[in-house]
């Protein structure tokens, strides 16, 4: 069963890939609910790259992001579904607000973000570029998100959102 790696696991997987000659992409989010978009996302990510690494926030992290009713499901769980997916080769979960240390650690060829984050904010972009790598914005599945899927859930069962 794929789940999460350690950092220091992922390293060594990533330095074998990179042996091969192949490109490593990373991306990272919260994935609380994880929804066609999503999928759609790290299909598109996948394609940039021979290698896709998904950085996970950690529980605590994404309380801190979110807010204190997130996340809805625990890292363990989140991670499992992720590395799930056809399109997912490795998962890593990071405690930090920002990626940017696993970002350094890692070192991928390209950077993804979702296409709402304007290019100068997308943290660890100056880091990718400096090494040559690119930083790409990818667009998402418009009228998907977790917090419109929790709001219909909450709707559905009559409860305030």
């Amino acid at each position: 069963m794929r789940s999460a790696l350690s950092l220091t696991v992922l390293q060594a997987r990533l330095a074998a890939h990179r042996r091969q000659g192949r490109r490593i992409a990373f991306t990272n989010g919260c994935f609380d609910l994880i929804h066609a978009g999503h999928v759609q996302y790290l299909e598109r990510i996948k394609r940039l790259a021979d290698v896709l690494v998904v950085g996970l926030n950690s529980d605590a992290s994404v309380r801190r992001l979110k807010g204190p009713g997130r996340p809805l499901m625990p890292a363990r769980d989140r991670a499992r579904m992720l590395a799930g997916l056809r399109a997912v080769d490795h998962v890593v979960v990071f405690g930090e607000d920002t990626p940017l240390a696993l970002i350094r650690a890692i070192r991928p060829d390209v950077l993804a973000k979702g296409a709402d984050w304007a290019a100068a904010r997308i943290v660890g972009g100056d880091v990718v570029r400096r090494a040559g790598g690119r930083v790409v914005r990818v667009p998402f599945l418009a009228g998907r998100s977790t917090t419109r899927l929790i709001q219909r859930i909450l709707k559905g069962y009559g409860c305030q959102g």
